[in-house]
């Protein structure tokens, strides 16, 4: 099977012809992302799960991306502009090393010719090839905001870890035995042996899903995080997006991750480690539409969908609401 009898096996669906221009349904708009594509949003799976093994969580997201878009491809379209889809990183042999560097690589193509990727998970091991693709044109005078939804802060050492050594070039084999929960450790060692100013900022941390030691080395490397259970109301959400928006005040460029298990169980069950609260997705919404609306969004990802574990299709569902809002929302940046 050729890649164009692969798309068309993938994105078809109830056709529009009546619809004004614009609208339609993504299987309609959407087209490969090829040599000659340029700007619009950017679908790029990342189909593994060999972080979240090694991490002994729930293996099953490596199926993520094939749901998201079996939901998205009926979803109606409302001037967006050009879609694409390019495809999948995959992780054969277990080497997530390699698969990381391949997803940094292809996020670093996209942007090169204009592109705003959004990439589709695959476990949450996929933030830091998802960085190393944001880092690959950032600018030695900018600074980066780092946004995670995510019940967990994912700090952990990856096992063999050793301090990085080099400059800002991608190094997707720095740290040999990383994992699901160990992205954003690498992050901040990679910014602290590369000189470059990250802030890491977590929504929907859960008390009683990180140990002391993740909160302590949290404490250390600044990082700045809202509780779940201090996004439940709406004065709760008014305080949240205050603090958003100062912070995206002060950075130049951002990177978004949505890990799917910052929602609650019964909104998301289809994740490796569902919530017992978790945040309402009407108090999610609203925080993304103001990363998304900044103008200083670089890429998108959203995390930890895991089809086998799910119920109806609800957290695919949801993951492609995500998708669809960030689609129309997300406004280019303009430096």
């Amino acid at each position: 099977m050729d890649s164009s009898e692969r798309f068309s096996t993938i994105w078809f669906g109830r056709n529009e012809p009546d619809e004004p221009p614009g609208g339609g349904r993504w299987h309609q708009r959407i087209r490969p992302w090829s040599a000659d594509s340029t700007a619009g949003l950017v679908l790029l799976g990342f189909a593994v799960d060999e972080g979240v093994r090694r991490n002994e969580g729930r293996v099953g997201a490596a199926a993520g991306p094939a749901a998201i878009r079996s939901i998205l491809r009926n979803s109606p379209c409302s001037h967006e502009g050009p879609l694409w889809d390019a495809g999948d990183v995959e992780c054969p042999a277990g080497d997530l090393e390699g698969a990381q560097l391949d997803l940094a690589n292809r996020i670093a193509g996209i942007l090169a010719r204009g592109g705003r990727p959004i990439v589709l998970g695959g476990g949450h091991e996929m933030a830091w090839g998802s960085f190393q693709g944001c880092c690959a044109n950032w600018q030695a005078t900018e600074s980066l905001l780092v946004i995670n939804m995510d019940a967990h802060l994912d700090l952990r050492v990856p096992q063999g870890n050793a301090p990085l050594q080099g400059n800002a070039s991608l190094q997707g084999n720095a740290s040999p035995q990383g994992n699901s929960g160990t992205a954003f450790f690498q992050m901040a060692q990679w910014c602290r042996a590369s000189g470059r100013p990250m802030q890491y900022s977590a929504f929907g941390i859960s008390q009683f899903a990180n140990t002391r030691g993740l909160f302590e080395r949290a404490a250390q490397q600044n990082v700045q995080y809202i509780l779940d259970e201090e996004l439940q109301t709406a004065s709760q959400l008014t305080e949240a997006k205050r603090h958003l928006q100062e912070q995206l005040s002060r950075h130049d460029r951002v990177y978004l991750t949505i890990c799917l298990d910052v929602l609650p169980a019964a909104v998301a069950p289809g994740v490796s480690a569902p919530a017992a609260l978790g945040v309402p997705l009407a108090n999610i919404e609203p925080l993304l539409d103001l990363v998304a609306e900044s103008g200083k969004l670089v890429v998108a990802d959203i995390a930890e969908l895991n089809p086998p574990l799910d119920r109806d299709h609800q957290t695919a569902r949801v993951a492609a609401r995500m998708v669809a809002r960030l689609a129309r929302r997300w406004r280019p940046r303009t430096t």
